[in-house]
């Protein structure tokens, strides 16, 4: 309980050193949210969006789950994609996984109960889909690492081909998607190469 006690006594000394700093952050922030970027990321604790691209609040709007997957069948990932692409006007979606995702590593591992077993089932499918690639690296940890590109640069295609995505490149709207990776082993981002900006 105290740890929970010690979040509110740090968040009161964060406020206070925002004010400090900027007397008028907050009344900003109050302002309608204008973010530039949808960051499609891993619910892991150690794969912040905000610090690890230096973006303050109100920058960049978030959506986190296990392993970044971006199912069709998900209402919440399409409620997020959707309220930031038709609303929010974001210009860049970015799907950013991580190496050592544990999420991903379940995926090569048995199967698990239900309700995690069901979605890391997107990651088996993946996978399988790729397992002659994966199979001729040179150990565990390699087919991992590269498990989580594959995961990634899948979630950037699927979204690609989500309506509200297409139906906003019909219209003219700007908007980029891109496939990122972070390594927790140095902290850094890497561009996974696929980008799209229009159908």
């Amino acid at each position: 309980m105290d740890r929970c006690k010690d979040l509110i006594d740090y968040n009161q000394q964060w406020a206070a050193d925002r004010v400090s700093e900027d007397p008028e952050f907050f009344e900003r922030l109050c302002a309608i949210q204008e973010p530039e970027f949808l960051w499609i990321g891993c619910s892991d604790s150690r794969v912040p969006a905000n610090q690890i691209t230096g973006l303050q609040p109100g920058e960049v709007f978030v959506h986190r789950n296990i392993a970044n997957v971006v199912p069709r069948e998900d209402v919440n990932s399409a409620s997020v994609i959707q309220f930031a692409v038709d609303t929010l006007r974001v210009q860049h979606i970015i799907v950013c996984g991580h190496y050592g995702c544990g999420g991903v590593k379940a995926a090569l591992g048995p199967s698990l109960e239900d309700p995690l077993e069901f979605w890391v089932e997107h990651l088996r499918r993946i996978r399988d889909k790729n397992s002659d690639e994966l199979d001729a690296l040179p150990d565990e940890d390699s087919r991992w690492r590269r498990l989580c590109e594959l995961n990634v640069l899948t979630q950037a295609e699927n979204l690609a081909r989500l309506r509200v995505v297409r139906a906003a490149w019909q219209r003219g709207q700007a908007l980029a998607i891109h496939s990122w990776i972070y390594d927790l082993r140095d902290g850094l981002l890497k561009d996974l190469g696929f980008s799209r900006d229009g159908l």
